[in-house]
């Protein structure tokens, strides 16, 4: 791209940039300042890589100004740090999504992204989540058109949905038993029978019962996370 061309995309949409900058405000006045200048870089490594046959210039600017941004909180800016992996994932997903939507004339999808990157739809949307981790929501924040701020609906120890969170969480380990195991399991700790009389049912000794029980209890410990 000729450097005059360049120079006029970038002085005419330095406004672009700031808007694209002002999505990750965070309140305060020296690093706000510090993200519009980053999204300038954005809006000039743009300007240096654009093409007039593949679209307009907004339309590239957009995903690559936010990609600098995003990389720089990313860098800079985790109140709460994921796995390394997964930030690495994160900076890849972001660097890519402008060429991609560029060569596909269109925002990618996580398959498009996760065939580009080498990865599983899955990782790509764990990866994807991160950018939570920049700007956690406050406690006091309202949820919805309530008045209800959002402390108020995390459930304790003791409420009915912390409960529920936990059956399903148990539930989804126990399917990943085999179905003796879940029988033995479901025994001792629903119907609470002792181990010789889920012995005498299954037809197996008590002790087999008992190795049984606690290799399958390791199992769902891992599983759960405990």
């Amino acid at each position: 791209m000729d450097d005059d061309v360049t120079q006029r995309l970038v002085t005419a949409h330095l406004e672009l940039a700031r808007a694209v900058a002002a999505r990750y405000f965070q309140h305060d006045p020296t690093r706000d300042e510090d993200l519009v200048q980053v999204a300038y870089i954005g809006l000039i490594k743009a300007a240096r890589r654009y093409r007039p046959s593949r679209g307009g210039f907004v339309a590239y600017a957009l995903p690559t100004i936010a990609g600098e941004v995003k990389r720089h909180l990313r860098d800079h800016g985790w109140m709460v740090r994921p796995p390394r992996a997964r930030q690495e994932l994160n900076r890849r997903i972001a660097s890519a999504v402008p060429e991609l939507t560029q060569q596909l004339r269109r925002t990618p999808t996580r398959d498009d992204l996760a065939l580009e990157l080498g990865a599983t739809p899955d990782e790509v949307t764990a990866a994807g989540a991160c950018d939570g981790c920049l700007r956690p929501l406050s406690l006091d924040v309202q949820v919805g058109d309530s008045s209800t701020p959002l402390s108020e609906l995390i459930a304790d120890e003791s409420s009915h949905e912390a409960e529920a969170d936990r059956r399903v969480t148990v539930w989804a380990a126990l399917r990943t038993l085999a179905p003796r195991e879940r029988t033995i399991v479901y025994l001792r700790f629903f119907e609470e029978l002792p181990q010789q009389a889920i012995a005498d049912r299954l037809g197996i000794s008590q002790m087999h019962v008992s190795r049984i029980l606690r290799r399958t209890l390791g199992q769902l410990h891992l599983a759960i996370g405990a």
